[in-house]
């Protein structure tokens, strides 16, 4: 059960290792990209090109959906951001449960966007838990954890990609060790569990009051979406890449003032500087902060709108 690009290298995985994938469960097709055509989600691509039986309901609750797959009699259920809250009588289903692949370290950042949260957080490390489900919200026993370290130049999109692989090659071995009996499942400390919520579209509008170092994580962590921005001539003006002048002081917050080099240009925040590698503005292409001056020069020293104004 998974949906999104996430989920694809661990199904492919269980294939190559000759596991016998009975089913994929995936989301509906929706709409999706500008021309809103429908559209299959990665997962229900994969399995189709695989020719795998795939499920789409829109609900695991009917009984008919779980009287289906009671029906498969599967020894274990995989789970990879499905999307959807599995209910108590899915959960009961398998002879070895429902195993999950979470992205971060549990306790840590249960929820609905654990890369996201790791990277706001400035943790060093991030990773895999491979855990057996139960009623909770991420808040079951433990079978495996693997680590890796949160670089600076990692957003949601790389660091989600690095920890699809790292789940994919977990998968295999810990399954077949679950199965045997050689693994005994660790119980999650939950006086030390933070939660993750969902990102809006709204969390994207960048508040210049902000410590640089805190719109930084905010920009790593909301690529691929919904991005920072800001506006600038009445159009959306998103921010693609910056770091943080900690060391430049005394620059009125939503402030731009000239850099030069490669940072082109910077904004003042509630303490220090962001310095703009690359931007893109609304309806043209992201390109660098110098080529954008090229054409808008009228931006060194005016005032960017906070997303509190």
């Amino acid at each position: 059960m998974g949906t999104p690009e996430f989920a694809v290298p661990p199904l492919v995985h269980l294939i190559v290792n000759g596991f016998q994938v009975t089913a994929v469960y995936t989301q509906p097709d929706r709409p999706a990209g500008r021309g809103r055509e429908v559209a299959s989600s990665p997962v229900g691509r994969t399995a189709r090109s695989l020719g795998l039986p795939l499920v789409q309901p829109v609900s695991l609750r009917p009984a008919e959906v779980v009287a289906e797959l009671t029906g498969l009699a599967p020894d274990a259920i995989v789970v990879a951001a499905f999307g959807q809250l599995l209910p108590q009588k899915v959960l009961d289903i398998p002879r070895y449960g429902c195993v999950n692949l979470h992205p971060s370290l549990l306790p840590r950042h249960r929820g609905a966007s654990p890369v996201a949260a790791a990277v706001l957080g400035g943790d060093e490390f991030t990773g895999v838990s491979v855990m057996l489900m139960d009623r909770g919200l991420d808040t079951g026993p433990v079978l495996a954890r693997a680590q890796i370290p949160i670089s600076a130049a990692d957003t949601t999109g790389s660091l989600t990609g690095k920890l699809s692989q790292m789940a994919a090659r977990m998968l295999p071995d810990v399954l077949l060790r679950w199965i045997r009996g050689e693994i005994t499942p660790r119980p999650q400390d939950d006086a030390t569990a933070s939660y993750s919520g969902e990102i809006t579209r709204e969390q994207g509008e960048i508040d210049w009051h902000l410590v640089a170092v805190e719109l930084w994580r905010r920009l790593r962590a909301f690529q691929p979406w919904p991005g920072s921005y800001t506006r600038w001539r009445g159009k959306q003006l998103k921010i693609v890449e910056a770091k943080p002048l900690m060391e430049k002081k005394g620059v009125e917050p939503g402030r731009a003032v000239v850099l030069g080099g490669e940072a082109a240009f910077g904004v003042g925040c509630g303490d220090g500087v962001l310095a703009v590698y690359r931007v893109q503005l609304e309806g043209k292409r992201a390109m660098s902060a110098a080529e954008f001056m090229r054409g808008q020069r009228e931006l060194i020293g005016a005032l960017l709108p906070s997303g509190r104004d």
